[in-house]
């Protein structure tokens, strides 16, 4: 059974309902050192209106992607279409100081107030803590005058609708959302054909009523390109048992009719415990291929043989 993009699912307690998935604006900010690409404003602003349109009405994006870019460029389509639709659900982030690394409570609130600024809103439905284990250890992040303190006294306030956490080290996500702060946890690369680390928080948010929200089902592209084309995994070269899982895994979809690309969307999509699979876009017909992507219909069959190529556990992220 497949997933439309207008099946909507509930995001966690939070009483919204969310499309199966999140259109992600990383790639929209230009940012070629890391993608390979550049986009240009025009072409970000067009498929930004493009995903306003379309059936997906949950956009996930960031105060650091392009340092502010992605968000600038959301704020000036907002604006050309009057706002964020009815029922559209935007995310952002709240980011560490990009200079200094400061992470604190005052610097969370300035985080907001730029992100408010771009984007041109006065209030955000959700805003994720955003990979603290870069900058903090957990006591450091919910001490007095750190980042959630000032979070959460932003949601009191009305600022922000729900707060989230987004990163990757599945024990410190759980840690977070353990804490009852938390309505979404957002996980990137580890709940993939190749990758099921983040079982345990998945589970976890569940049991809590917190949405569980899947970034990178493609690992970073290899998932979806194959690892001829890229040959990273997580946005780091893949170890040979990860290379070796994705080839046989296309050579399995190849032999049943199907791309490597709807499986590894599909993967997520079918699971109940993901409230929405963030997959990156960067031109407007992005939009359209995930819709593609998520109807093409894949045997039943095929699913226990990608299973039994997923690599040991003790090659997952964690």
């Amino acid at each position: 059974m497949t997933v439309g993009p207008a099946d909507l699912r509930p995001l966690g307690r939070m009483g919204l309902r969310v499309s199966p998935v999140c259109i992600g604006t990383s790639p929209l900010a230009s940012m070629p050192a890391l993608y390979g690409y550049e986009v240009a404003d025009d072409r970000a602003e067009e498929t930004i209106l493009a995903a306003l349109r379309s059936p997906f009405n949950f956009m996930d994006t960031s105060n650091n992607y392009g340092g502010g870019t992605a968000e600038r460029r959301i704020g000036r389509a907002l604006a050309a279409t009057g706002g964020l639709p009815p029922g559209f659900v935007l995310a952002t982030k709240v980011d560490a100081d990009p200079d200094t690394g400061d992470f604190s409570g005052e610097r969370v609130k300035r985080s907001v107030a730029e992100s408010l600024e771009r984007l041109g809103l006065d209030r955000v439905p959700l805003m994720y803590l955003h990979d603290p284990e870069y900058h903090l250890t957990f006591a450091e992040a919910m001490a007095r005058g750190g980042p959630v303190e000032a979070l959460t006294a932003l949601r009191d306030q009305g600022v922000l609708a729900h707060l989230g956490v987004a990163g990757g080290p599945v024990r410190l996500m759980r840690e977070f959302i353990a804490t009852d702060e938390f309505a979404a946890v957002l996980s990137h690369n580890r709940f993939t054909l190749v990758d099921r680390s983040a079982g345990p928080l998945m589970d976890d948010a569940c049991q809590r009523g917190v949405a569980f929200v899947n970034g990178a089902p493609y690992g970073g592209g290899i998932l979806a390109k194959g690892p001829g084309a890229q040959p990273k995994y997580a946005y780091r070269p893949a170890a040979a048992p990860i290379m070796d899982a994705v080839r046989a895994m296309q050579r399995a979809c190849a032999a049943h009719g199907v791309s490597l690309a709807a499986a590894a969307l599909q993967f997520s999509l079918r699971d109940p415990r993901v409230a929405s699979t963030v997959v990156g876009v960067s031109v407007p017909s992005r939009i359209g291929e995930i819709t593609a992507l998520m109807t093409e219909q894949i045997p039943a069959g095929l699913w226990a043989e990608l299973d039994s190529l997923a690599v040991a556990p003790e090659l997952w992220l964690n």
